[in-house]
């Protein structure tokens, strides 16, 4: 089974020919089974250890939980400013092992976390998140430059909603009623998924290059080296930090809730059976997926722009009904964390679907789609690992209050940055005169 993916001059297996003549329902849906399924095992090595308390232990002080999510996040975003070059100049044929050798040295990294002693366990945590902050970046550049990307995105995006909720729901239940350790249970997670883990991988491998029809209307996507990275971000400096700072409020919001959804269902006053996350998670990814979704019908790249710029300022904005619903006791623990969900996953699904996807088609850019996710994904996550660590100094009675606290002013920020980007783009003027800056040089 070989994992070398197809590109446009190497020899095609039988599945890549046939992909090549599919239906667009037919690509589609092979393609989002491959990579959702990629991405949702992923979350069985990456997540399972928030389903569990560690209310038992602390280090210097400090909740050992709230230690072992600041250190995993920190080996995360470590990666992504790794993938930030190394995503961006991967050719294609490697992408498929890469995804299984990254994710293979974080289950090693579980097994570490069980055998070390704790409180001395928790490097095993960055060294858990180190290599899986590339996966992403890796998974979506099969599917980017292509005139379904945001069917096909949206469809991988829908793992990271609901994977989250499932593997934490499989290991609370290992916890609970499978008698787990707290320390074997991520481990014993991640090892359920290897299997089908490889399969998946297998079947991104064979997925075609972008058709030349799709070239015309996403452009052509490449891999860029330093001097075109330091280029592109030269040319679209201002739109990239105004959009990076809404991205990485967005990451603090949506970590937050994801990683201490225990304690802050907790704090709600709900203690409902493990199943609660997987349930209110699934809601969240229905109406997400729904939403973001439909941008692939929007063919001009600047409406398509407009439109997603328009559903990240309608998530935040329902970010704030449900902060004012609860303070006014209209709504349930339950509906609560699914309407906050929404309105964090909407304009941050919106980001990985269309967003940056649109960004580069209307300005013509020959570019690649997992640099800009790795360039967010790296100021979001080390930003949410400033968080974690001031987390003492920022509020002391809950994960509930800090979560409150920080959608409130989340919102309120990133509306105000949203609505001045979405009148930039309204003007055609700011499009038309961007696309006709000259193109850097590319790694061939």
């Amino acid at each position: 089974m070989s994992l070398e993916s197809p590109t446009a001059s190497a020899p095609r297996s039988r599945i890549t020919a046939w992909l090549d003549r599919a239906s667009p329902t037919a690509f589609s849906t092979y393609c989002i089974v491959a990579a959702f399924t990629t991405y949702f095992c992923m979350y069985a090595f990456r997540k399972p250890f928030t389903a569990a308390e560690f209310a038992d232990i602390s280090l210097m002080g400090l909740s050992y939980k709230a230690v072992l999510v600041a250190v995993q996040v920190a080996g995360y975003t470590l990666s992504k400013f790794i993938g930030v070059k190394v995503i961006a100049e991967m050719p294609a044929g490697r992408r498929a092992a890469s995804i299984l050798a990254l994710i293979g040295l974080a289950e090693v990294a579980l097994l570490g976390f069980a055998l070390v002693p704790p409180p001395y366990n928790f490097p095993m945590l960055f060294l858990n998140g180190l290599p899986l902050g590339m996966v992403f970046g890796l998974v979506v550049s099969f599917l980017e430059g292509r005139r379904l990307t945001e069917v096909l995105s949206a469809g991988l995006c829908a793992s990271f909603i609901v994977s989250s909720g499932a593997v934490k729901s499989i290991g609370r239940w290992m916890l609970v009623e499978g008698g787990v350790g707290e320390f074997w249970m991520p481990f014993l997670v991640g090892a359920i998924f290897v299997m089908p883990l490889t399969l998946a991988v297998w079947m991104l491998s064979q997925t075609p290059p972008p058709s030349a029809a799709d070239v015309v209307h996403r452009t052509e996507r490449v891999p860029m080296d330093r001097a075109s990275r330091a280029a592109f971000f030269r040319r679209h400096a201002l739109v990239l930090t105004g959009l990076v700072a809404i991205f990485v409020a967005l990451t603090v919001l949506r970590s937050l809730r994801d990683d201490f959804a225990v304690e802050i269902w907790r704090d709600l006053g709900h203690s409902g059976a493990p199943s609660v996350f997987a349930i209110s998670e699934m809601w969240v990814m229905l109406g997400v997926i729904v939403i973001n979704g439909g941008a692939a019908w929007i063919k001009p790249n600047r409406s398509a722009m407009l439109f997603s710029l328009v559903l990240v300022l309608f998530g935040l904005v329902l970010v704030l009904l449900s902060l004012l619903g609860r303070s006014a006791g209209l709504l349930d623990p339950f509906m609560f964390m699914v309407l906050i969900g929404l309105g964090a996953y909407i304009p941050y699904v919106a980001y990985h679907t269309t967003v940056f996807e649109r960004l580069i088609a209307l300005y013509g850019e020959r570019a690649n789609l997992g640099f800009l996710i790795c360039v967010a994904d790296a100021a979001g996550y080390f930003s949410y690992v400033v968080v974690m660590f001031a987390k003492p100094l920022l509020v002391a009675q809950s994960y509930l209050s800090l979560f409150t606290l920080l959608s409130f002013w989340i919102a309120v920020g990133s509306l105000a940055i949203g609505a001045v980007l979405l009148v930039h783009f309204a003007r055609p003027t700011n499009a038309s005169s961007a696309a006709a800056e000259p193109l850097t040089s590319t790694v061939s």
